[in-house]
């Protein structure tokens, strides 16, 4: 699949990393690069799993920023639509046709509530987060002036600490004005339980997900009272999805990493005090050892300008006789005490962090089977307003 991008013309090595049709092993290096059969069979695991559980998944783009990949996860995983944290990058997927757009986020800028307002225009659902009761006019005015419909979440603080009011009351006055506002209509939920994800203990993340669930479930009850259902009642993420899918209360999970899944993600444990193990890496920095002049030591060309290291550094996937231990801009150091790798020789390194790793690169270079077979842009990358 390649929806939206004309490859012709395009040079490898300057305008991209690579172009279909070529051998694995003459990508140009430091790239991203798609295992597409991890890939697929992740999209279809998350499919089946939010299935088994009777919840939609709302596929979070904020990840890998693609809208080619998107439009994978809704063919090959079921995905409701997709949630993003910015308005440009909302607008992204919105132009390329996906029809069901959550900025899961708070929107307070008048010229981009202006933007967010247009998103109806493209033909997608256009659904945002609120978290103040003053927004609920801003947004209404906008949705006024161009003639739209703006779905509004009002947003729980359930224990991440940064947007979000306190569940109970303060939801049911939020959500009863968006009710009487013109051109809004109230939606539901937003509970995304953000801190706790990477926690690798298994007990510690369900005791602090007991607790939102917990401040959902009032909340939804309070909101039944005064004659007002929830369409949505979102949140979960790769770490979580499991308590947010059994819970009774979630209808729709917004899982991202799991997708390429990250050597962070890799750290938490499941319930029997294992790597959570049900999501494959499909995704990986390919790079190129560019000197070797050290004889313990081999330098790569992906450093910190190939890679997000917020979360650690990268891990050298398939070995356990070299590790990559340190990097400057432009340069990785890989500790090689035994001397095997050869100057030109390719490795891959599993990202600390995908998402912001993803916001680095211009391209995705799928492969399957040593062979090249499609390239994705990393449509949204740099949309951060």
């Amino acid at each position: 699949m390649n929806i939206h991008t004309d490859l012709d013309g395009l040079e490898v090595g300057f305008d991209v990393p690579a172009l279909p049709g070529m051998d694995e092993a003459d990508i140009q290096t430091p790239c991203l690069v798609v295992d597409l059969d991890a890939l697929e069979q992740n999209i279809k695991t998350m499919g089946g799993l939010a299935r088994d559980m009777g919840v939609r998944h709302r596929v979070h783009g904020k990840m890998h920023k693609s809208v080619d990949i998107a439009h994978l996860q809704a063919e090959l995983g079921d995905s409701c639509g997709v949630c993003c944290q910015k308005v440009s990058e909302a607008e992204v997927f919105a132009r390329g046709g996906i029809k069901d757009v959550l900025v899961s986020n708070q929107v307070r800028d008048a010229a981009k509530i202006d933007r967010l307002a247009r998103l109806p225009n493209f033909g997608a659902r256009t659904i945002v987060c609120v978290d103040d009761l003053s927004n609920v006019a801003e947004l209404s005015a906008a949705a006024v002036k161009h003639g739209n419909q703006l779905e509004v979440l009002v947003e729980i603080d359930c224990g991440a600490g940064r947007c979000g009011v306190a569940a109970g009351q303060p939801v049911v006055e939020i959500a009863k004005a968006v009710e009487a506002a013109e051109n809004l209509k109230f939606a539901g939920i937003q509970a995304y339980q953000g801190a706790m994800q990477h926690m690798q203990s298994y007990q510690a993340r369900q005791e602090k997900i007991g607790i939102a669930v917990d401040m959902v479930a009032r909340s939804v009850e309070m909101l039944k009272a005064e004659g007002l259902s929830c369409d949505i009642v979102g949140g979960g993420g790769t770490g979580s999805y499991y308590f947010e899918g059994a819970s009774g209360i979630f209808n729709e999970l917004q899982c991202g990493s799991y997708a390429f899944m990250d050597a962070d993600y890799q750290t938490i444990h499941d319930q029997d005090g294992k790597p959570i193990s049900e999501f494959l890496n499909s995704l990986f920095i390919l790079t190129s050892v560019m000197s070797h002049a050290k004889a313990d030591k081999a330098i790569c060309d992906a450093g910190l300008k190939a890679q997000s290291v917020d979360s650690g550094l990268p891990y050298i996937f398939g070995r356990d006789d070299v590790e990559y231990i340190k990097c400057s801009d432009e340069h990785g150091v890989i500790s090689d005490p035994d001397g095997v790798l050869k100057v030109n020789e390719k490795l891959k390194l599993v990202p600390g962090h995908c998402d912001p790793t993803c916001n680095v690169h211009d391209w995705y270079v799928g492969v399957r089977a040593g062979k090249v077979e499609v390239l994705w842009p990393v449509s949204a990358r740099g949309k951060a307003y």
